[in-house]
């Protein structure tokens, strides 16, 4: 093969790391396959890399956008903008907000009306019909508190 169709095999590379990024996500094979890629356009203007060259440059441009990867762009995905802390975790989205008991706590244990559906709920022994304040959630189950209403 000869030295000018090698950067088609960077370009094939490239493909089959991007491939497996799709089937096992993880961004990692992601950045690698772009390294893949870019070498294959660097040995289209450098046709005459020995295969030690192409293999060291590669690893330098892998391991370049693998830090790019960690240092730039992956705390930019993470970055949650304000107000939405709380998105995806209904349970969270509770705690403060007032509510009354469909069925009375009884031993620790009972349940309460949010919108139109009922909440396990642990906290002090309360009739039915109390109205009780989200402190906090254990898994599923929200954690309670009396509320005096007056």
């Amino acid at each position: 093969m000869s030295q000018i169709a090698l950067h088609y095999l960077w370009w094939i590379a490239a493909l089959l790391l991007l491939g497996g990024e799709v089937l096992l996500p993880g961004y990692f094979m992601l950045w690698i396959g772009l390294a893949a890629a870019v070498m294959g356009v660097v040995l289209l203007a450098v046709p005459g890399l020995t295969a030690l060259a192409q293999a060291v440059i590669f690893v330098i441009l892998a391991f370049a956008s693998c830090f790019l990867y960690w240092k730039w762009v992956r705390p930019r995905l993470n970055r949650v903008p304000a107000g939405n802390e709380r998105l995806n975790r209904r349970g969270e989205q509770l705690i403060g907000q007032r509510y009354t008991l469909c069925e009375p706590i009884v031993q620790g244990r009972g349940k309460a009306r949010v919108g139109d559906g009922m909440w396990l709920v642990t906290g002090p022994d309360l009739p039915l019909g109390a109205t009780v304040e989200v402190i906090g959630i254990d898994g599923t189950t929200l954690r309670v508190k009396a509320v005096d209403v007056a």
